[in-house]
């Protein structure tokens, strides 16, 4: 169990889709008002892993058409991503109805996060002696509560860092490189 918590962890912390849009969230919008966002991504990489566990990444490993097809929509996705933190301005001069994600959005997000799927597919093999559900139980848990821990961190960071972009120029820069870890993140799923 101590080994599928550091590899967890690791794949987890490690910057992709989900910790840059907690840290530009969290910089443009603050900590608080991030949260909801925060709690979907923990939970909804708890269901994807728990589903893998149970026979989903099994799934898609067998039918390379579907897993081309889910790369396919993960990709336009984030880069659409990409684009909108591209183009987010500070918290002060955020257009109408320009929010942080919510829960179920980020929930619904984990079904397009590759990196999600290939860190998930990845942890089954830790589980590969255990009956499905006991496997599927096991990933949603450890899943759901290292994520808790690094989105707790990577959203902390993204609010300390709004904090200190007061120039104008620092905060395009920051929106900037976001915008292409996200796009480059996109690039990954093709690897």
């Amino acid at each position: 169990m101590g080994a599928l918590i550091l590899f967890v962890f690791a794949g987890l912390f490690a910057p992709g889709p989900n910790v840059i849009m907690l840290a530009a969230s969290g910089a443009r919008f603050g900590f608080q008002r991030t949260v909801p966002h925060l709690l979907g991504v923990a939970f909804g990489v708890g269901i994807t892993a728990g589903l893998t566990g149970l026979g989903l990444g099994a799934l898609l490993t067998a039918f390379p058409a579907l897993t081309f097809a889910l790369k396919l929509v993960a990709a336009g996705w984030i880069l659409f991503l990409a684009w909108r933190l591209f183009q987010a301005t500070r918290v002060g001069e955020t257009e109408a109805g320009d929010r942080p994600f919510t829960f179920f959005e980020a929930v619904l997000f984990q079904w397009v996060n590759p990196k999600v799927w290939a860190v998930a597919v990845a942890a089954t093999a830790f589980m590969a002696d255990l009956p499905a559900m006991e496997a599927g139980v096991r990933l949603a848990l450890v899943f759901s509560g290292m994520n808790l821990c690094v989105c707790l961190f990577w959203t902390g960071t993204g609010h300390l860092l709004g904090r200190l972009l007061n120039d104008p120029r620092l905060w395009r820069g920051f929106m900037t490189v976001m915008a292409a870890l996200m796009a480059g993140s996109a690039a990954l799923i093709f690897l």
